[in-house]
């Protein structure tokens, strides 16, 4: 992914990730966002979940400042982040009759210089809420909502982390994308034992990143730049699969920033079969892209007007629901039906897409496996519990697409070249948590 030279989009998340527009649980429920008011800004919570979205404003004594950060809970209350110097002030906002009432939870002191504090996405169940504390030396994950005592401080992880991504419906594994010794790796915390493990180890001197998980399906999205040396490429695998993270090319989008934002729930043994939300920033603008990793190709369609971009989220029925807002409609969700098969769906220059072939630059070495998969907690009971880890089916042929048409020189496979190999191979490292047990 190469950034646009014309017109870049915010870049004030985390890497240069575009910041997205509002935050939403993980059920979809709620969202929240600081909203404009002139000059000013205020929290305002959106209710998702009933026959049409509403907006609910939640103003202070005093207008927020723009870099306060805001999450809505699992009951509808904000919760509220207010950094002031080194000290990091949270409390639950919530609506009362024309005021806003707030409850105070407490502070957390970041003295230490370089220390960066930022909300964790929402955890599932929307009871409890996170943050990390990334420090020149180490980071912190505190519980900062939910908990008996105020904020209380959870683990600690060597070196600087950033990211943050749940892998279990319980809100118990947690993926953090580490920096130490110069490079990126992902880790997982197990949040109750206060364990730190390897997850995601592509090769010893790539960058690699976990941006989004589905616990449903197991369908992981990767940032990586080992199938490109110097170049972050968007890949995908599946949690506990054998099969190698595959970075399909029709992920590559020139002078663009894509970004992914939400998965397709529901789809418990076709991860292939999931839908993919993607924000794409570029020189005409921001779109949105749906992908599925089965078809190996980009739909790009336009984003509603107002759109808070990088926000969404899906139902298991296929049904991406964005969130907007102009000044005739404050507070709107429009929907997009994730059809199958989009053969001729048009680029944003109109031509028809091109079927692509992935690009992972290997073959996949005996005793090795694409993600291992940490043992997960006990999920709450549902009326279609997920297959456990090691009974789920492996994905279908569609892992392995056929050449493309266009001829090029074969890549090779490192289990058939004897000599020297030209394109670098990307099979992940053998499983560091098949010997992590969470009771």
């Amino acid at each position: 992914m190469t950034a646009c030279a014309i017109e870049p989009p915010s870049t004030s998340g985390a890497d240069g990730v575009p910041e997205a527009g509002c935050v939403i649980t993980a059920d979809g429920s709620y969202a929240a966002r600081l909203a404009p008011a002139g000059d000013c800004w205020f929290p305002e919570r959106w209710t998702l979940d009933g026959p049409e979205p509403y907006a609910v404003p939640l103003p202070g004594n005093q207008p927020e400042e723009p870099g306060t950060g805001v999450q809505p809970m699992g009951d509808g209350r904000v919760l509220i982040h207010r950094p002031s110097a080194s000290r990091h002030l949270f409390s639950l906002l919530y609506p009362t009759g024309p005021g806003t009432g707030e409850l105070p939870l407490g502070a957390v002191e970041c003295p230490e210089p370089g220390t960066r504090l930022v909300l964790l996405p929402p955890a599932p169940g929307g009871t409890r809420a996170y943050a990390l504390a990334s420090g020149p030396r180490s980071s912190a994950v505190w519980l900062v909502a939910g908990g008996a005592f105020g904020p209380e401080r959870l683990a600690e992880v060597p070196g600087r982390c950033s990211g943050g991504v749940w892998l279990d419906g319980t809100g118990r594994l947690l993926a953090l994308d580490r920096e130490l010794g110069g490079r990126t790796k992902t880790v997982v915390v197990d949040l109750e034992r206060a364990v730190v493990s390897p997850l995601l180890q592509i090769a010893d001197d790539s960058d690699d990143r976990l941006l989004l998980a589905d616990p449903d399906s197991g369908l992981l999205l990767i940032s990586s730049d080992a199938p490109s040396p110097g170049q972050e490429r968007l890949g995908w695998g599946v949690l506990g699969s054998t099969l190698p993270v595959r970075f399909p090319e029709c992920l590559r989008l020139p002078d663009c920033v894509v970004t992914p934002f939400a998965i397709q729930p529901g789809q418990v043994l076709t991860p292939e079969n999931c839908a993919v939300g993607l924000r794409v920033d570029g020189a005409f603008g921001t779109w949105v892209g749906v992908w599925r990793p089965a078809e190996r190709r980009v739909r790009h369609l336009p984003a509603p007007e107002g759109w808070l971009a990088g926000t969404g989220v899906w139902t298991p029925e296929g049904v991406l629901r964005l969130p907007y807002a102009t000044r005739s409609t404050p507070c709107g969700v429009s929907t997009l039906t994730a059809a199958r098969g989009n053969a001729g769906a048009k680029e944003p220059n109109g031509n028809a897409g091109a079927k692509e072939a992935d690009g992972n630059a290997g073959a996949t070495e005996p005793g090795r496996t694409a993600v291992p998969a940490p043992t997960r907690p006990a999920a709450p009971t549902r009326s279609r519990p997920p297959a456990p880890l090691e009974t789920r089916t492996p994905a279908p042929s569609v892992f392995r697409p056929p050449a493309p048409p266009v001829p090029q020189a074969p890549v090779p496979s490192v289990t058939r070249v004897a000599g020297p190999v030209p394109a670098r191979p990307v099979p992940l490292q053998q499983a560091p948590l098949g010997r992590l047990v969470t009771n």
